[in-house]
């Protein structure tokens, strides 16, 4: 019986220290995953507000050339 608390105390913290590692990890892909989607989100949005008319100087407004304000 003494070999196997000393087996466990040998593998327990190592478990330990893997399962932090894999929730880290989970926390840091799920974070970037939810990012790219809302960058994603930001640049449809912005992409259907540039392709639609914005009102009457819409118009008068090149592709190329910014709104001056």
């Amino acid at each position: 019986m003494e070999t196997w608390q000393a087996v466990a105390i040998g593998i327990i913290p190592s478990i330990g220290v893997g399962a932090i590692f894999w929730f880290a990890m989970r926390s840091v892909i799920r974070a970037d995953r939810n990012e790219r989607a809302a960058l994603a989100e930001e640049d449809a949005k912005a992409a259907a507000a540039q392709a639609s008319p914005a009102g009457d100087d819409a118009a008068a407004e090149t592709a190329d050339e910014p709104r001056q304000a």
